[in-house]
């Protein structure tokens, strides 16, 4: 390839040419958006370190399903944050618990018009704030959180969750869950497993999100920072067992993972923007540092550029507005 010849710079003109010549595009249909319910709430509360999300009550958690379906956002991700928390997290089986009853009330609400996911992880419910059973040396104990795991599935597919998604990064969840959920009737009910999942830093403001009591790391089950091949031994296993989608998260310190999973995965590959993305954008840009919506957009960008087929993002639906402005 010589100059004058080729001239890269002839489809870069003008706005219409680079559009028609992008390799990658968003799409709504793509994003994914978390909530978060608070149980015992009268009005949604603002998460301070997320500025512009919020704890949801009910009738707020409705009306913004409502509104995901009426921009075309692909599906909606829930996490529950009860009012009473145990070691064993007992209000996560509980059908009419926060997270049990938010399910129902947004299938109500939107039926099969957006693809309901939900968190299967006991961080959220456990007062020691660890994603399952502590043993005696307070230890995760892994097999005994797969227990309650599969019936933590069982309860939210009750529920009318059309995919679940176990986070806890407990060996073998997938395969417990996969086998609750045929041997309970529901064998269309969907895992998309969170099959690289790495402990980070920028989980910070989630931890705020979902009133976190969590004193140490999770270390001893999430991934190593380091380790780029164990992602795919993760997901190798997590295929076996019966995934029926990856995830990869973090997204934005991994998209080299993100992109090694695409590479070699037979199924849907998702990866989640989590909070500290999302945090660092929204203060880089109220401080008038970095363009907000361009920043936004290109961060999404990269992330399905790096082979994710659907972004979870708090964004989800601004951006799908955004989308559907520009068509």
């Amino acid at each position: 390839m010589s100059f004058p010849t080729h001239r890269p710079r002839r489809l870069r003109t003008t706005p219409a040419m680079r559009r028609l010549t992008a390799e990658h595009r968003l799409s709504a249909a793509e994003l994914i958006l978390p909530a978060f319910i608070r149980e015992g709430l009268t009005e949604p509360n603002p998460i301070a370190s997320m500025p512009g999300v919020q704890q949801h009550t009910t009738d707020s958690l409705k009306r913004a399903a409502a509104e995901a379906v009426q921009l075309g956002v692909g599906g909606i991700m829930l996490f529950g944050v009860p009012a009473v928390r145990d070691a064993r997290g007992t209000a996560s089986l509980d059908p009419n618990g926060v997270l049990n009853k938010a399910i129902r009330d947004v299938r109500a609400e939107v039926g099969d018009e957006l693809v309901i996911m939900s968190d299967v992880c006991l961080d959220e419910f456990t007062d020691h704030g660890h994603c399952g059973v502590l043993d005696a040396n307070g230890y995760v104990d892994n097999d005994a959180t797969l227990e309650i795991y599969g019936q933590m599935a069982v309860a939210q597919a009750d529920a009318g969750a059309h995919v679940l998604g176990p986070s806890g990064m407990m060996d073998g969840q997938v395969a417990v869950i996969r086998q609750a959920l045929e041997e309970s009737g529901h064998a269309t009910t969907a895992v998309v497993a969170y099959a690289a999942k790495y402990a980070s830093a920028f989980y910070g403001p989630f931890r705020e999100a979902v009133d976190s009591q969590l004193t140490g790391d999770r270390r001893t089950y999430q991934m190593d920072a380091a380790n780029r091949r164990e992602a795919i031994l993760e997901v190798d296993l997590d295929l076996a067992e019966g995934a029926d989608m990856v995830m990869v998260k973090p997204a934005m310190s991994y998209l080299d993972i993100l992109a090694d999973v695409a590479a070699m995965s037979p199924v849907p590959v998702a990866a989640y923007q989590i909070s500290g993305e999302y945090s660092m954008i929204e203060a880089a840009a109220a401080n008038g540092w970095i363009d907000r919506r361009a920043a936004i957009t290109e961060s999404v960008l990269g992330i399905k550029r790096a082979g994710a087929n659907m972004v979870l993002t708090y964004w989800a639906s601004e951006l799908a507005g955004w989308l559907k402005e520009s068509r």
